[in-house]
């Protein structure tokens, strides 16, 4: 008989009464109580966090911050309500304390009395952190525990930033202050810039003036010096002359008291000799004209007369003797006509050659003539004139007198003076040095003022002005300034399908486990016909195989449209599946074939061993060694592994190894049964007595 009508046999066992038709129902339905149920359990535990209840203590009063009211813990507690994260009881401390001790609540979040303040606190002098109390009691639930810590930290990273948004919004308000402030300061340094260069520039112009004042205070001292000297030299000359218009004044006064008289007596015959010789004057003035014309004449008889009594006298007396008396006579004619010939060629000299000088005194008679002619005009009253003089001396006596006091007192002022501008010029010259400086000291600052109001502008333009916009954006962004920018690239819509992987090939490992309860793993007929040993593996094989597949199906109709699981290669699920309730089917099929009632034990062992070191909740790397070192060799881990990559997505290279894994297995499985099956064909009393029946 062919294996799989000996399997359709096995099968047809179960349909022979009530009991075994409900033990095959329950046969295929019994994966569903590993995989549905548990799946179901737990589908998506995170969807129903608000059905856990939590205590919340809000003791927090309140602060003020920059004349702000702050109420930290009432808006925390506001946005707890609105996230729907727990089912939030507020109470006490004392009614939390105890609840949580209890069971009621599973934990309590606490806000103390100074939470506000404390946060406030960032913008102060002692800033302080705000700290969120959070009580747990593993004794309820440790994953309630571990679940309210990433919880709780959200919470905190909110109310975190919450604080440091305010915190960071007065630093970027204090920014803008600074802007405005410095931009002040900018505009000011521009004014104390253009100042300080009219001050350069006055500061120039009073070098300049006082290089001037100071050659003028030079000049001044050596005028001074000058002065003093020739005020001393005024002093002694008025001195000289006060002497001696003192002497002046004794001798016309003594002269006076002589002279006075005699002009009062004889004023009559002052005036007459005075009219005379002017009258002299004025005949001498008139017959000068003549003497002029007259004069060649003159020369020419003059010289006749001379020659003609040389003539005489060569004549008379050349030969005449030495006795002769006419001769000496003659001799002192002739001598004197030549001297009037010598004096008639002076005058005709002077009258040819000496006109200036002629007038020279023509002028001079004539102002003989003028004087005498005012003398006389003047004689009756020349004695009262003389008085006057007198009187004009005496006074000249006394203002010499005066002259040289002040000249005394002129040259001592001079001195003075001349010592003061001698001070002055040093002092002006110490006034110059200063005002250079003073205009190199400008100057300098002048060109420090530019860099300084250049630089604060060039600060002003570095120093950031945010507006309302600007400042809510910056705030946000360095109040959280690192973002967790997840992406999952073949995300689990929830807690079921995350977990299914891990939960359908145990399911369909139980229902291989216990289909090898009710049917045996060595088909009893075909032992007993001496069928060959393949087909009695088969035959033990494929009921199995076939329930399997019935497994298969019920189970992931369930998982699908009762729980919603959706699968991304959802046929390609369901084929991997067949594979791998075959492979299942083979390896508990020869462990009880070979072991007998101890394969039982062995296959919940290795079905233990699989589970923990097939990674389907932590990572295998977070296990011990031990299963790290077996994860390789065991096929429920690529199972796994296949199944997240057929439901998620992924990659389906683990896919392609786990079935070659798996038809690996199934023929070891098979092929170790098959030789199992030709030792069972030999009865030996082991089998006929065996040591451990179940």
């Amino acid at each position: 008989m062919r294996s799989p009508k000996l399997a359709a046999l096995e099968l047809r066992r179960f349909g022979r009464g009530r009991l075994p038709r409900a033990a095959l129902v329950a046969l295929l339905l019994l994966p569903l109580l590993y995989g549905a149920l548990y799946l179901w359990s737990f589908w998506d535990p995170y969807g129903r966090l608000d059905k856990i209840p939590v205590a919340l203590v809000n003791d927090d009063e309140g602060a003020k911050a920059a004349g702000k009211r702050i109420a930290a813990g009432d808006d925390i507690t506001k946005g707890l309500y609105d996230s729907d994260t727990f089912q939030w009881h507020e109470v006490d401390s004392a009614q939390a304390e105890q609840g949580v001790e209890d069971g009621r609540y599973y934990l309590s979040l606490t806000m103390p009395k100074d939470f506000s303040r404390r946060i406030a606190s960032s913008s102060g002098d002692a800033p302080e952190t705000g700290a969120l109390q959070v009580r747990t009691n593993d004794a309820n639930n440790y994953i309630v525990g571990q679940i309210s810590r990433t919880v709780f930290s959200e919470v905190r990273s909110a109310a975190s930033t919450h604080a440091s948004r305010s915190f960071l919004d007065k630093i970027f308000i204090s920014f803008s202050d600074i802007h405005d402030a410095t931009r002040k300061a900018a505009d000011g340094a521009d004014d104390l810039r253009d100042g300080i260069g009219k001050a350069e520039k006055g500061s120039a112009d009073l070098a300049d003036g006082l290089a001037e004042a100071r050659k003028g205070s030079g000049d001044l001292t050596r005028g001074l010096a000058r002065l003093d000297r020739g005020a001393g030299d005024l002093e002694s000359g008025s001195r000289q002359v006060a002497d001696g218009t003192r002497r002046l004044a004794d001798r016309v006064d003594g002269a006076a008291d002589q002279v006075l008289p005699f002009l009062r007596d004889n004023k009559k015959a002052i005036g007459d000799t005075a009219r005379l010789v002017s009258d002299s004057a004025a005949g001498v003035r008139r017959h000068l004209d003549d003497l002029v014309r007259l004069a060649p004449t003159a020369r020419k008889g003059a010289h006749a007369g001379s020659d003609l009594l040389a003539a005489v006298y060569d004549r008379r007396c050349a030969r005449a003797p030495l006795d002769d008396p006419a001769c000496p006579d003659l001799k002192k004619a002739m001598t004197a006509a030549a001297d009037v010939a010598t004096v008639s060629d002076d005058l005709d000299t002077l009258v040819e050659g000496g006109n200036g000088d002629l007038a020279a005194m023509d002028r001079q008679l004539a102002t003989l003539q003028a004087q005498s002619a005012a003398l006389a005009r003047h004689a009756p009253t020349l004695d009262r004139d003389v008085e006057r003089a007198v009187a004009q001396i005496d006074r000249l006596d006394e203002g010499a007198g005066r002259l040289a006091d002040g000249a005394r007192t002129l040259h001592a002022g001079l001195g003075t003076a001349a010592a003061g501008a001698g001070r002055l010029d040093s002092g002006v010259g110490r006034l110059e040095s200063g005002a250079q400086e003073l205009r190199s000291g400008l100057y300098r600052l002048a060109d420090g003022s530019g860099r300084l109001a250049g630089g604060l502008h060039d600060g002003v333009a570095k120093i950031p002005d945010y507006g309302t916009k600007a400042r809510d954006q910056r705030t946000g962004v360095m109040a959280d300034p690192v973002r967790l920018a997840s992406r999952s690239l073949h995300e689990a819509p929830n807690y079921g399908t995350g977990f299914a992987p891990y939960f359908i090939p145990l399911s369909l490992w139980v229902g291989a486990m216990v289909a090898y309860m009710l049917i045996a793993p060595l088909n009893r007929r075909a032992l007993a016909v001496g069928a060959s040993s393949w087909r009695v593996t088969l035959a033990g094989w494929l009921p199995v195989a076939a329930l399997g597949l019935l497994q298969v199906a019920a189970l992931m109709s369930v998982l699908h449209w009762a729980l919603g699981l959706q699968m991304l290669h959802a046929a390609g699920t369901i084929g991997f599946l067949c594979l791998v309730t075959a492979c299942f089917a083979a390896i508990v099929q020869w462990l009880n074939a070979r072991f007998g009632a101890a394969g039982r034990i062995l296959v919940l062992a290795l079905l233990m061993l699989q589970l923990t070191s097939a990674g389907g909740t932590y990572p295998v790397q977070t296990s011990p060694g031990f299963f790290n070192a077996i994860h390789p060799y065991l096929p429920m881990s690529y199972v796994v592994e296949a199944l997240r990559r057929l439901i998620s997505g992924g990659g389906l290279g683990p896919v392609w190894q786990a079935c070659a894994v798996l038809a690996a297995f199934t023929a070891a499985a098979l092929a170790l049964t098959a030789l199992t099956a030709r030792r069972r064909q030999v009865w030996t009393l082991d089998r006929l007595h065996p040591e451990l029946s179940l």
